[in-house]
């Protein structure tokens, strides 16, 4: 009656497109809280940085969800990943993930704080630097794929007994991930989150206010730095990916380059919309560019969900598995999105640097 494999095969492609969109939800929202926090890392104002924190007090919780709801959908959907990604990525996920903690902890703490206030305040401002770092040098080399191979014949009871084991295996080393490619991707990441936590604290303050105009000139030479980082990245990737370089060259080479008109388009709105300081619009215009570029980036890896190491169908659960997965998890995405767009408009309104500090 029903093709479960077939069945299987197009849940696996939707769980592929969530996982984008989940990924995107916090690179869009959490990454302008985090690089509000690398503004503050620069700020030798204690109640600044005091300001920057309370003006996103009522959602940085909520954009930091959409991380661990991803982790969850790469743990049900996409298994292999999930555990391969922990051998591999130890130590950049570990450093984001103390970035995470330390802004949490720091929130928490600061708010209630009277002589170690300037401690926890510095303590959100670097752990807002290490998230953003960690979670690029991740991405960097995932992009260079994982080093697995597949599974060997293995003993199994009685001597000279072999099954071959499908499991494959981490070849590589506690440092594997360490290259010029996924270290400038860590240092583009810092750069993308501080473009994007100036236009938000430019948006966030009301005009005049010391923090709305130094977030001015802030957002202007990050603009230019992320520019350049775009550049970068994309002539490296051409040179040592063969799967972006063919894809990019290919019989559709001009989809990909109206798609660089327009994200050069909506970088051009956005620069012009700060210069004439309309901030809302400036972020918005912003925002489109993270968001062409992201699913630029895994049109660019399909079939692949980690490049020349697995593809999408490849790394998924078993038929059954999905299934059961997709019916208990679905749900909880469109109440997310709702509880999350409320969230935004409720706190939607522009604060001064004192209005903000008195309240944290």
């Amino acid at each position: 009656m029903f093709d479960l494999a077939r069945i299987a095969t197009t849940l696996t492609t939707w769980w592929w497109l969530l996982l984008s969109l989940l990924f995107l939800f916090f690179i869009a929202l959490d990454g302008a809280d985090l690089g509000a926090g690398v503004f503050a890392l620069f700020s030798p104002d204690e109640q600044e940085r005091g300001a920057i924190m309370a003006s996103m007090a009522g959602m940085w919780d909520g954009n930091e969800t959409w991380l661990v709801v991803a982790g969850g959908v790469l743990f049900g959907a996409f298994p292999l990943v999930y555990g391969s990604a922990f051998n591999y990525l130890m130590i950049p996920l570990m450093f984001a993930l103390w970035g995470v903690i330390s802004r949490a902890v720091a929130f928490e703490f600061h708010v209630h704080a009277t002589g170690s206030k300037r401690f926890w305040g510095w303590a959100f401002a670097v752990g807002s630097f290490m998230a953003p770092f960690g979670a690029g040098v991740a991405l960097g080399a995932t992009l260079q794929g994982f080093p697995m191979k597949a599974g060997e014949a293995m003993a199994k009871g009685a001597p000279g007994l072999f099954v071959n084991s499908p499991v494959p295996h981490f070849t590589g080393t506690a440092l594997s991930f360490l290259t010029p490619f996924s270290i400038f991707t860590g240092f583009g990441a810092v750069i993308a989150a501080g473009l994007a936590g100036g236009l938000y604290l430019s948006a966030r303050f009301e005009k005049g206010d010391p923090i709305n105009v130094k977030a001015q000139r802030w957002t202007t030479l990050f603009s230019y730095l992320a520019l350049a980082a775009i550049v970068v990245t994309l002539v490296w990737s051409y040179a040592i990916f063969p799967w972006a370089a063919a894809k990019w060259t290919g019989p559709y080479w001009w989809v990909w380059a109206i798609w660089l008109l327009v994200v050069l388009f909506f970088a051009f709105k956005s620069m012009m919309n700060h210069s004439m300081q309309k901030d809302l619009a400036a972020l918005l215009w912003g925002e489109g560019v993270v968001v062409l570029l992201w699913f630029a980036m895994w049109a660019t890896m399909f079939p692949y969900i980690v490049p020349e190491t697995w593809t999408i169908q490849a790394a998924a659960n078993p038929a059954n598995s999905i299934a059961v997965f997709t019916l208990f998890m679905t749900g909880f995405v469109p109440i997310m999105i709702m509880y999350n767009a409320y969230q935004i408009w409720v706190f939607r309104g522009r604060t001064t640097k004192m209005a903000s500090y008195g309240g944290h």
